[in-house]
């Protein structure tokens, strides 16, 4: 389900750091039955119908822990918002230690612009959501925070490759009482995910560890002002060149994300 990867613009556009924590959209069964106990599939199935919504808004804080070539860790932090408008409408605002990006989709375009560089790109995408997150991974190996809550089954797209998961205790976040839910995934991964204990369970807080990788590094976020009734217009969604900003070329990743996907 979920897997770091740091894409950067100065790699994509020659401009600025636009790092981003890899989740790459996937839909499918697994190739086997996962043990989930049936409270901890049940509120990621809550989770995954909420977030079909058809239009809805969050804001996130994520730390990153990433290991230097010395074994030094290092962390780099994001504050993002996030506006999405199925089936074919995306805006992510974010704003790091490593500089700010936007990305905007407007269901036939989705266009990165390195806020200090005062650079951006075009890239010519598919008409839904899952498409697009496809083509920037696939092609780009560029990929946004939490993608796994934006594809078009995100239930599915969370547990894709989980062998096992439970619930392990309750906790209060932000005064709302939410499950602690523990799960794991092939490749020593670890996913924590808190939801709200409710008929919605909106997610609040996860954290990814790879068990696997030297010094375990991990992936942490808070996610917090869910708003389910907003109505965002076509324009907050289409990208206006700011005075002074310069089109530059994507260069394809050497190594894209993999989708891990079957069934579209």
């Amino acid at each position: 389900m979920i897997k770091v990867r740091v894409a950067t613009l100065a790699r994509l556009l020659a401009v600025s750091t636009f790092c981003v924590c890899a989740i790459v959209p996937a839909l499918g069964a697994s190739p086997a039955q996962p043990a989930i106990s049936e409270e901890a599939s049940t509120a990621v199935a809550r989770m995954g119908k909420t977030l079909l919504a058809n239009q809805f808004s969050f804001q996130a804080r994520t730390l990153r822990v990433y290991t230097l070539t010395n074994g030094q860790p290092l962390h780099i932090a994001h504050s993002l918002k996030v506006t999405v408008r199925r089936p074919d409408r995306v805006r992510v605002d974010m704003t790091g230690d490593d500089g700010s990006t936007k990305l905007f989709y407007d269901g036939k375009t989705a266009v990165l612009f390195g806020v200090d560089a005062k650079k951006y790109a075009t890239v010519p995408v598919p008409n839904t959501i899952q498409g697009m997150l496809e083509t920037l991974a696939g092609k780009l190996g560029v990929d946004f925070p939490l993608a796994d809550l934006l594809t078009n089954a995100p239930d599915k797209s969370f547990l894709f490759g989980v062998t096992a998961g439970r619930e392990v205790d309750t906790a209060t976040i932000d005064g709302v009482v939410c499950r602690h839910l523990l799960f794991t995934q092939s490749g020593g991964i670890e996913i924590e995910l808190w939801v709200e204990k409710n008929d919605r369970s909106i997610p609040r807080r996860l954290i990814v560890t790879y068990r696997s990788q030297r010094d375990q590094p991990s992936f942490v976020a808070e996610l917090s002002d869910w708003n389910l009734d907003i109505h965002p217009s076509d324009a907050e969604f289409v990208f206006a060149p700011p005075e002074g900003a310069a089109q530059a070329e994507l260069k394809p990743s050497a190594t894209p994300a993999k989708a891990k996907g079957g069934d579209k």
